[in-house]
C-alpha cells in the first residue's frame, strides 16, 4: 500500500474521475481559518513615524555681502579676455562703479526675495569688518532661534586662505583686510545658511568645518571643568546646525567663459530656469531645435509662479525633477532636513542639484555641507532636457504667430511610469522613483483623479508604502483636498485617507484642527456612497475619536451617533463592524456621547448586533456596549437602570462559540464591575463564605468500588492549567506527569486521599517555573475555589442561604464571571480571573477587622516567594507559616481545619506561596499560582488603592487595533489562496491529488471485498489509557485520546508524532474526536465530558499545538449532574461502564458528528438536546429536544437529507429532520433495542440504513422511512466499543472479555482477535475504544492495557 511519500510519484490513473474528487475537494468549506484564528488579536506594532518634522524652520533673515570693487581686480586672479563679467545679469562697467555695485546688489535681493519674500534683506556692498559683524550680530539677534543666510560673493577680493580667511575691506579701500571664519561664526550663530561665490571656495568649507570641531571640544571642557579659563567665557555656539554651499572645490577657479555670468553659482542657485535654458541652448544638441537663440529665450511668455505658462510649467517640471532626484538619491533624514524643513534651504537645494549639473561641464565641482551624494548624472535629467526641448521648439511659433501652447506631456508619462511600476511592483524592488512627481500633480485639477487613485494603489501596498509617501510629504497636499467639495474625489480621499491614519494614527488631531472630519461625516451620512467607502470613512471617524477629547467632541457635534446608528443595519459587515467600534470609542468616557447615546436609545439598537452571525460584528457591538457602561461620571438611577439592563444583555453571550466575543464580553463586564464595585464585593464576600460552608457533592464522595483511584478525578484537587502560552505544552505533559507518579505517595494518616495539589506546579510558562517564580500573580481565588463556587451557585438550596437577593443584577453577573473563568479558552478564563480576584482581593480587605491567625491554619508548600510580598505576613499581624514536618518537599500534609468560629473571621490575605487565603476548608491548602499576564507588567497588588485602575487598564483585548489592521494591508491584491501561483495554492493541490489518489486506492481494495481483517500492521503502548481513537482520513496519522492528552502515532513508520495536553479540568475526560478540515489543513477537535470543544492546530508536525478556538458546546453538563441509563439498560451497561471507568460519571460524555460539507457540528451527550453549530458563524443554530429523558450515546447526521440519528442510553434509536421546527423534527423513534445503544450510524447514500448497536451486541438495520428494523444480527455481549466501516461494509465489536470480532454485512466473523502478534503473544486487554479509517481497511483498536493496535486486510489485497 503506498502512502504519502510515494504519492507524489505513482502515475495519473483514471483522471476524469481523479478531477471529479478533486472539485469535491475545492468545493468543500473550510472551518475555523479566517484570519481571527490564524493570528493574534493584537493591533500591529507602530511603525515609529519620522515623517513629521519636529522642527520646521523658516530662513527670516538674509544677509547679502557683496564684495566686488567694481574695476579693480584682485592681485591673485588672472583673468581671460574675454572674461564673464555679469553678476545678477548685470554688466558692471555699463554703468558707474557705484551705481553697479547698487544695481548688483538690489538685483540680488530681488533674486532671492523670488523664493522667499517675507525674509529680512539687509544689503553689505564692499563692506569693512566692522560693518560685516554689526550686520551679523544685528540680524542673529532678531532671528532668535530660526535660520540666518549669510550670502558671500567674492569676486573683487583675493581668495580665501588655508587659515580659514575670507577677505573684505577697510574703510578707504586701500587693503583688503581678512576676516575669520571663526568670528563670522560665533557671530552668526546657529541655526544659519551660507553661500560661498568665489574661487577655491571649498577652502571655507573646511576651514569651517574645523572650526566648528574645535568649538564642540571647548565646550566640552568647559561642561566637564567649570573652574577652567574656557568655562569663565561666553560659550561659543554649536555649529551643528549650519548649511553651507560653495561655489566649486579648494583647489578650483570659478569658469571665465565670456557667455557664461560671472556669478554662474549665484545664477544656479536663484534663477535657475534662466541659466538652464542658456545653458542648454549652448550645448551641440541645441542645435537640433531650430530658430532658438539666447534672444529668444528671454522672450519665453508667462510667470514663474504660473502653472499654465510656458515659463510656469517649465519651472514646476524643474521642481518635480530636481525634488525627485534628491529623494531618489538622498538618504531618508538628510533628504527631510534639506528638501523638507525650510521652504528656502529647500529651494536653494534643488538649484544647487542644477548647479552641479551645470558647473561640472565647466570643470568646476560645487560643494555643500552636508554633503551630497552625485546627482548630475542622473537619468531624470534626461527627461528635462526633453520638456525643455519640447517647450523651446514651440518657442517661435507661438511668438510670431501667436499659436496656443501644448502643454507638456511631462507629468503623464511620469504618472504613466508611476503606474508600470505599480503592475510590476513588489516591496523588495526599489521604491517607485516618481513617487515625489505624484506628489507634486495632487493639487492640480488636469492630473489630481489619476494622481489620486494611483496614490491609492500605492499606499495600498502596506504600511511600508504609506509611511514612504508620508516622508516624500504627501500629507499636507491630501489634508488641503479634503477642503475640494469634487463628489468624484470622495472615494479615492476616503481610501487614502484610511490608508494613513491605519499606519499612524497621530494624524487625529491634524484632521480635527483643519475641520477634515466634516468631510467623512458627510460620505458616511451619504447613502449613495457605496458600503466600503462608508466602512473607511468610519474607521477614519473612529480613529479621530479614540481617545481624543477633541475628536470626541468634534464628532459628537457633528451628529456622529446618529449617522452611526443608522448604519446598524447595514448588510456589509464590515460595516456594522467599524460603526459599532466608532460609537464604543465615541463615549468612551466622554459623558454627553453616552448620554446622547442613550437618548438615541443606542444600547437598545445595538443589541440586535450581539447575535449577529458575523464573530468581530458580534465583539464590536460588545466592546461599544461595554464602554457604554463603563463611562465614570456620576450615577443617576436612570444611568443604573441602563446599565443593569445593558449587563444583563450581555449576559447572554455567555456560551458564544467565538472566544474573541467572550473575551471582550469580560472586558465589558469589567468595566461595569469597576462602576459597582461596592455591590460587586458585598457578592463576592457572600460567594466566598458560601464557598467554605457547602459541600459540593462531588463525585469522589459516591466513588464506585471499581473506582480504583478516587484521588485522580476528584474535583478538591486542582487542575494542571491548560498551556496558556501555547508555547510550551510539552512542559506541561512532563510536570502531569510527575503528579501522577506523586498520588501513590499521597495518603495521609487516617489513609484518605490527601490534598496535594499539583496545581502548584505551575507549568504555563515553562518547566522552570514550577515552583512558582517571583512574578506569579498570587490569587486569592484559585481556579479551584471558582469553580466550585460556580457549581455550588448552580444549586437551587443557595437561594435560602445568601442575604443578598440572589437575582439582583450583580449576582447574576458574578455568576457570569465565574462561569467565565472556567472557560475553556485560556486568555478568556485568565481575564475573568483577573476581574474576579481583583474584586475579591478588595472584598477581603476590606470588609473585616483583621484577627490574629492561627497558625495551624497556615501551611507553608514551598520557600516564600522572594519578592516584598513575602514580608506582608508579619504586617499584617498573623504569625509567620510554620513549616510543615512533611517527608517530601513537594506532598504536605494538611493540619485539621482549626475550630469552626475561627474560620468566620476573615484573616489577612497572606501572600507568601504555599501560605494560603482561608476561604476554603474543604479545599487543599496549597493554592494555585498563575502567571502574570504581559498586559500588567510591574504591577503591584498590594495596596488596595492600585487596584482598581488596575483592573480597568490592564483589560483590553486588542481588538479594535487588531481590526484597524485591515486597512493597513493590502486591499486590492488578490489574495494567496486565490493565486495560482502562490505556494499555499500548490500545496492545496497536492493535497487534493493525494486525496483523490487515497480514495481510489482504498475503492479498489474495498470493492474486491475484504475477507479477513487480521494483520497486524502497527502496535505501541501509548501514554495513557486509548479512550478515543481517530484516524486521519487521507495522511498516515492516527490520534489517540486518553483522559485529557492526545497522542499521534504515524501509523506507517510506527513512531510517536507528538504527545500533548488538552487542557480540560482534572475531573473531565475527552470522550470524542473529529478531525475537521481533514481533506486540507487538518484541525483536531477534542470533546471533554464537560461540554468543552477545543480545538488545535499545529499538532504531529515540528510545531508546537496550538489551540486554534474553544467555547462550551453543551452548557448544562456538570460533571457532578449525570443523569444514569434508564433501568432496563442499567445492569449490563452499569457493568460494562464501571468496567470502562465510566461510573464516576454514569452517562455518555460529550457526542460530537462534524459535517464538512455544511460546516455544522453535532452536539449531545448527558443533556436532552442535540445542540446544532453553526462553525462558520461560530454561534449555535439550533436545539432539538430529544423528548428522551435518558442521555444520547451517538450521533451521526448526512447533510443531503438533513437528518440526525441519535443512539440513547435507553435504547432508543430516534431519528430527527432538522429543517422542521422543534416540536415536529423527531420524525422517527425506534424502540427494539433493550440497552444502551453503543453506536448508531446512518449510512450517507441517498437511500442509506441505519445502523444501530447495543450493549446486548444485537445489530439491527433500520430503513428510516419504516418503523421496524428490516434485519438484525446478533453478535457478542458485554460490547463495549463498536464501529461500521463507512465504505467496506464491514463491522468490528470490542468486548470487556478481550477480544475483537469482526463482522461483514451478512452478519458472518471474518476474524477474531485475542492476542497480539509477536509480543510473546500476549492477551489482548479489555477494549476501550476502536475505529475504522474511512478509506483504507485499517481498524484501531485501543485497550485498557494501554496498547494501541491497528489490523488491516491481509498483504496481498493491499
Amino acid at each position: 500500500m503506498k502512502m504519502d511519500s510515494d504519492l507524489l510519484h505513482s502515475p495519473a490513473v483514471g483522471l476524469a474521475e481523479e478531477e471529479e474528487a478533486d472539485m469535491n475537494d475545492w468545493k468543500l468549506p473550510l472551518a475555523f481559518m479566517k484570519k481571527r484564528h490564524s493570528e493574534k488579536i493584537e493591533g500591529s506594532k507602530a511603525l515609529a513615524q519620522s515623517w513629521r518634522m519636529k522642527d520646521r524652520m523658516k530662513t527670516v533673515s538674509v544677509a547679502l555681502v557683496l564684495c566686488l570693487n567694481v574695476g579693480v581686480d584682485p592681485p591673485d586672479v588672472v583673468k581671460t579676455s574675454p572674461c564673464a563679467r555679469l553678476e545678477c545679469w548685470i554688466d558692471p562697467l555699463s554703468m558707474s562703479p557705484q551705481k553697479a555695485l547698487e544695481t548688483i546688489g538690489a538685483n540680488l535681493q530681488k533674486q532671492y526675495e523670488n523664493w522667499q519674500p517675507r525674509a529680512r534683506y539687509k544689503q553689505s556692498l564692499d563692506p569693512t569688518v566692522d560693518e560685516v559683524k554689526k550686520l551679523c550680530t544685528s540680524l542673529r539677534r532678531n532671528a532668535k532661534e530660526e535660520r540666518v543666510l549669510f550670502h558671500y560673493n567674492g569676486h573683487g577680493v583675493p581668495r580665501p586662505t588655508v587659515n580659514g580667511e575670507i577677505w573684505v575691506f577697510n574703510k578707504n579701500y586701500t587693503q583688503y583686510i581678512p576676516l575669520s571664519i571663526y568670528d563670522l561664526q560665533t557671530w552668526m550663530g546657529s541655526p544659519s545658511i551660507f553661500v560661498y561665490d568665489c574661487s577655491n571656495a571649498g577652502i571655507i568649507v573646511k576651514s569651517f568645518k574645523q572650526f566648528a570641531l574645535q568649538r564642540e571640544q571647548e565646550l566640552e571642557v568647559a561642561a566637564i571643568n567649570p573652574s577652567h579659563p574656557l568655562a569663565q567665557m561666553p560659550l561659543p555656539p554649536s555649529m551643528k546646525n549650519c548649511i553651507q554651499l560653495a561655489a566649486c572645490e579648494a583647489s578650483e577657479l570659478l569658469p571665465m567663459n565670456p557667455d557664461l555670468p560671472a556669478d554662474l553659482f549665484t545664477s544656479c542657485l536663484t534663477t535657475p530656469i534662466k541659466i538652464a535654458l542658456r545653458w542648454f541652448c549652448m550645448q551641440k544638441s541645441a542645435k537640433l531645435v531650430p530658430g532658438v537663440t539666447l534672444d529668444l529665450i528671454e522672450k519665453i511668455p508667462g510667470r514663474l509662479n504660473d502653472r499654465r505658462t510656458p515659463l510656469g510649467e517649465l519651472n514646476w517640471i524643474f521642481t518635480a525633477i530636481t525634488d525627485t532626484i534628491a529623494w531618489n538619491v538622498l538618504p531618508r533624514d538628510l533628504f527631510q532636513k534639506l528638501f523638507r524643513q525650510d521652504l528656502l534651504v529647500a529651494s536653494l537645494f534643488r538649484n544647487f542639484l542644477l548647479a552641479e549639473r551645470i558647473m561640472r561641464s565647466y570643470n568646476c565641482t560645487p560643494v555643500s555641507s552636508p554633503r551630497l551624494p552625485p546627482t548630475y548624472m542622473h537619468a531624470m535629467w534626461q527627461a528635462w532636457d526633453l520638456a525643455v526641448d519640447i517647450c523651446l521648439s514651440q518657442l517661435p511659433t507661438i511668438i510670431e504667430e501667436g499659436t496656443a501652447f501644448r502643454h507638456s506631456p511631462f507629468f503623464a508619462e511620469q504618472l504613466t511610469a508611476f503606474q508600470v511600476w505599480l503592475t510590476m511592483g513588489v516591496e523588495n524592488r526599489n521604491p517607485p522613483e516618481q513617487l515625489p512627481i505624484v506628489l507634486q500633480v495632487l493639487l492640480s485639477q488636469v492630473h489630481r483623479l489619476r494622481a489620486l487613485d494611483l496614490l491609492g494603489r500605492f499606499l495600498d501596498l502596506g504600511p511600508w508604502a504609506v509611511s514612504l509617501a508620508l516622508s516624500v510629504g504627501i500629507f499636507p497636499y491630501v489634508l488641503k483636498l479634503l477642503q475640494s467639495s469634487a463628489r468624484e474625489l470622495r472615494p479615492l480621499l476616503v481610501f487614502i485617507w484610511a490608508k494613513i491614519l491605519a499606519v499612524d494614527s497621530s494624524c487625529q488631531a491634524d484632521l480635527v484642527k483643519d475641520n477634515g472630519h466634516k468631510y467623512f461625516l458627510s460620505v458616511l451620512a451619504d447613502s449613495y456612497m457605496p458600503a466600503e467607502h462608508r466602512t473607511m470613512a468610519v474607521f477614519i471617524l473612529a480613529v479621530i475619536v479614540n481617545s481624543y477629547n477633541t475628536g470626541q467632541e468634534a464628532c459628537l457635534q457633528g451628529n456622529l451617533i446618529a449617522n452611526c446608528l443608522e448604519q446598524l443595519s447595514d448588510p456589509h459587515p464590515l460595516l456594522r463592524q467599524w460603526v459599532a467600534i466608532c460609537l464604543g470609542r465615541i463615549w468612551q468616557n466622554f459623558d454627553p456621547a453616552r448620554w446622547c447615546g442613550v437618548r438615541d436609545s443606542a444600547h437598545e439598537k445595538l443589541y440586535t448586533l450581539l447575535s449577529d452571525p458575523i464573530p468581530e460584528v458580534r465583539c464590536a457591538a460588545v466592546f461599544a456596549l461595554g464602554t457604554f457602561v463603563g463611562n465614570s461620571a456620576e450615577r443617576t438611577d436612570h444611568s443604573t437602570t441602563i446599565d443593569h439592563n445593558v449587563a444583563m444583555m450581555l449576559a447572554q453571550l455567555i456560551n458564544d462559540g467565538s472566544p474573541v466575543v467572550r473575551k471582550e464580553l469580560v472586558v465589558a463586564l469589567s468595566h461595569l464591575v469597576v462602576q459597582y464595585e461596592s455591590n460587586f464585593c458585598t457578592v463576592a464576600l457572600q460567594f466566598i463564605e458560601e464557598e467554605k460552608n457547602y459541600t459540593v457533592p462531588s463525585p469522589a464522595n459516591t466513588a464506585e468500588p471499581g473506582n480504583l483511584t478516587p484521588v485522580r478525578d476528584s474535583p478538591a484537587i486542582p487542575r494542571l492549567r491548560s498551556v496558556n502560552s501555547y508555547t510550551n505544552i510539552r512542559a506541561a505533559t512532563t510536570a502531569r506527569n510527575l503528579n501522577k507518579s506523586l498520588q501513590n505517595l499521597n495518603l495521609n494518616e487516617e489513609g484518605g486521599p490527601a490534598a496535594f495539589s499539583p496545581g502548584n506546579l505551575s507549568t504555563s510558562s515553562s518547566a522552570s517555573s514550577t515552583l512558582g517564580s517571583p512574578d506569579n500573580d498570587e490569587y486569592i481565588l484559585s481556579f479551584e475555589t471558582i469553580d466550585k463556587m460556580r457549581r455550588v451557585s448552580s444549586y437551587s438550596s443557595l437561594n435560602s442561604l445568601i442575604g443578598v437577593s440572589f437575582n439582583s443584577v450583580y449576582t447574576q453577573i458574578w455568576r457570569v464571571l465565574l462561569h467565565l473563568a472556567a472557560d475553556p479558552f485560556p486568555e478568556v478564563s485568565d481575564l475573568a480571573m483577573k476581574v474576579l480576584n481583583s474584586i475579591a482581593y478588595k472584598a477581603t480587605m476590606n470588609a473585616r477587622p483583621q484577627r490574629i491567625l492561627d497558625s495551624g491554619s497556615l501551611t507553608q508548600s514551598a520557600p516564600a516567594s522572594p519578592t516584598s510580598k513575602g514580608t506582608h505576613i508579619h504586617q499584617a499581624g498573623g504569625s509567620p507559616p510554620m513549616p510543615s514536618t512533611s517527608s517530601s518537599s513537594l506532598t504536605n500534609e494538611v493540619p485539621k481545619p482549626p475550630a469552626r468560629e475561627q474560620t468566620s473571621t476573615r484573616p489577612p490575605y497572606t501572600p507568601t506561596l504555599g501560605g494560603q487565603a482561608p476561604h476554603s476548608h474543604q479545599f487543599p491548602r496549597t493554592r494555585k499560582m498563575f502567571d502574570k499576564g504581559p498586559e500588567q507588567a510591574g504591577e503591584d497588588g498590594d495596596e488596595p488603592g492600585g487596584h482598581r485602575n488596575y483592573i480597568s487598564a490592564a483589560l483590553q483585548t486588542g481588538l479594535c487595533d487588531w481590526s484597524a489592521k485591515y486597512f493597513a494591508q493590502p486591499v486590492m491584491k488578490i489574495p494567496e489562496e486565490h493565486d495560482l501561483e502562490s505556494q499555499v495554492r500548490m500545496e492545496r493541490q497536492w493535497r487534493f491529488l493525494r486525496n483523490t489518489r487515497v480514495r481510489r486506492q482504498s475503492r479498489g481494495i474495498t470493492q474486491r471485498g475484504v475477507s479477513r481483517l487480521d494483520d497486524q500492521i502497527f502496535i505501541n503502548r501509548n501514554p495513557g489509557v486509548p479512550s478515543v481513537v481517530k484516524f486521519h482520513p487521507f495522511n498516515t496519522c492516527i490520534a489517540v485520546a486518553d483522559k485529557d492528552s492526545i497522542c499521534f502515532w504515524d501509523w506507517e513508520k510506527g513512531e510517536r508524532l507528538d504527545y500533548f495536553y488538552n487542557g480540560n479540568p482534572r475531573y473531565t475526560r475527552i470522550t470524542a474526536m473529529e478531525y475537521l478540515n481533514g481533506h486540507d489543513c487538518s484541525l483536531l477537535l477534542t470533546a471533554t465530558d464537560d461540554g468543552a470543544l477545543r480545538i488545535w492546530k499545529n499538532f504531529a508536525d515540528q510545531k508546537n499545538p496550538e489551540m486554534v478556538t474553544a467555547w462550551q458546546g453543551l452548557s448544562d453538563m456538570l460533571p457532578t449532574t449525570r443523569g444514569q441509563p434508564s433501568a432496563s439498560a442499567h445492569s449490563l451497561a452499569r457493568r460494562v461502564s464501571i468496567y470502562l471507568d465510566r461510573s464516576k460519571q454514569g452517562g455518555a460524555g460529550m457526542v460530537v458528528d462534524w459535517e464538512q460539507e455544511t460546516g455544522l457540528l453535532m452536539t449531545s451527550g448527558d443533556v436532552r438536546v442535540i445542540r446544532i453549530w453553526d462553525t462558520d458563524r461560530e454561534m449555535k443554530v439550533q436545539d432539538i429536544p430529544t423528548g428522551a429523558d435518558s442521555c444520547v450515546t451517538s450521533l451521526s447526521c448526512d447533510s443531503q437529507r438533513s437528518l440526525i440519528v441519535a443512539g440513547l442510553g435507553d435504547g432508543s434509536v430516534r431519528v430527527f429532520d432538522r429543517r422542521m421546527g422543534p416540536n415536529e423534527c423527531r420524525v422517527m423513534t425506534y424502540r427494539e433495542h433493550g440497552a444502551w445503544v453503543v453506536k448508531a450510524h446512518l449510512q450517507k447514500e441517498t437511500d442509506g440504513h441505519i445502523i444501530s448497536v447495543s450493549v446486548n451486541g444485537d445489530v439491527r438495520f433500520f430503513e428510516p422511512r419504516t418503523p421496524d428494523s428490516i434485519n438484525v444480527l446478533q453478535t457478542v455481549k458485554g460490547l463495549t466499543a463498536l464501529d461500521i466501516h463507512p465504505q467496506a461494509n464491514l463491522f468490528a465489536c470490542g468486548s470487556m472479555n478481550q477480544f475483537i470480532a469482526v463482522y461483514n454485512a451478512n452478519g458472518d466473523v471474518i476474524s477474531n482477535i485475542k492476542y497480539y502478534d509477536g509480543f510473546m503473544g500476549q492477551r489482548i486487554g479489555a477494549i476501550s475504544c476502536l475505529a475504522f479509517h474511512p478509506y483504507w481497511p485499517h481498524l484501531a483498536v485501543g485497550s485498557n492495557d494501554y496498547y494501541m493496535s491497528i489490523y488491516s486486510a491481509e498483504k496481498r489485497l493491499r
